[in-house]
């Protein structure tokens, strides 16, 4: 058996686990309680291992939560698909994301909706994002290096808003970005004095009323004000 012979079989060897690990990754999701199929498929084009270090791409299918920089985290893919999929996500809309991270929510987000802005506070975070971002064509998403939690109004407002993080309740800066109707996604404290975390997604009516689903614990960090100085 040739040289050239023996690199085109193992090259059909690592496609097919490619395909057994992709596969097995989906049914993970779907065990886990992923129904949306718009957002399974936008799952299944996204590569995960495209947004991790390099040293953690053989993790990037598993549903660990990885390191990323800047003493960030990307979430495990299945509380990621959960806080997607309880956006209730249609393609007309428009959605805000606070807390950017790697970029691979950003990536997945816009293969199901119209806009996808995101705002990230750490530069070195923003930057690597937006290349990864370009790097995939995706023309539909953009990247600010800004703070999430205090966006000008001229900004425009948003369909859904989604918060990587920990907050007691929205900050009204947030809340006036949210279009009526709207949904905002978020991780709360379960209680007072809670370590417990629980996602929530709330309904935004007219007059400010507000109803709130929650969707499950989690495990997230507190989402904090500012820019970083330094990263």
């Amino acid at each position: 058996m040739g040289a050239a012979t023996v690199k085109a079989l193992q090259e059909i060897d690592a496609a097919s686990a490619r395909a057994e690990e992709k596969a097995a990754f989906l049914l993970r999701l779907r065990a886990d309680g992923i129904r949306d199929l718009d957002l399974l498929r936008a799952l299944e084009k996204v590569p995960r291992e495209m947004f991790v270090p390099h040293r953690l791409v053989d993790l990037a299918r598993r549903d660990l939560a990885l390191p990323i920089g800047c003493g960030q985290t990307l979430s495990e893919p299945s509380l990621i698909a959960r806080m997607i999929e309880a956006l209730g996500l249609s393609r007309e809309q428009r959605v805000l994301e606070i807390g950017t991270g790697s970029g691979y929510a950003t990536a997945v987000l816009s293969e199901i909706v119209n806009e996808i802005i995101s705002v990230e506070r750490f530069q070195t975070l923003a930057i690597a994002a937006r290349l990864r971002l370009q790097r995939l064509g995706k023309t539909n998403a953009t990247v600010i290096f800004a703070d999430g939690l205090m966006l000008p109004k001229d900004i425009g407002l948003f369909d859904r808003i989604i918060l990587h993080g920990a907050l007691e309740d929205v900050p009204r800066s947030v809340l006036a970005l949210i279009a009526e109707g709207g949904r905002i996604v978020m991780a709360r404290p379960a209680g007072e004095n809670s370590r417990r975390q629980l996602v929530v997604a709330i309904d935004c009516g007219a007059q400010e009323e507000r109803g709130e689903t929650e969707f499950g614990a989690c495990r997230l960090q507190a989402l904090l004000p500012g820019v970083a100085r330094v990263l």
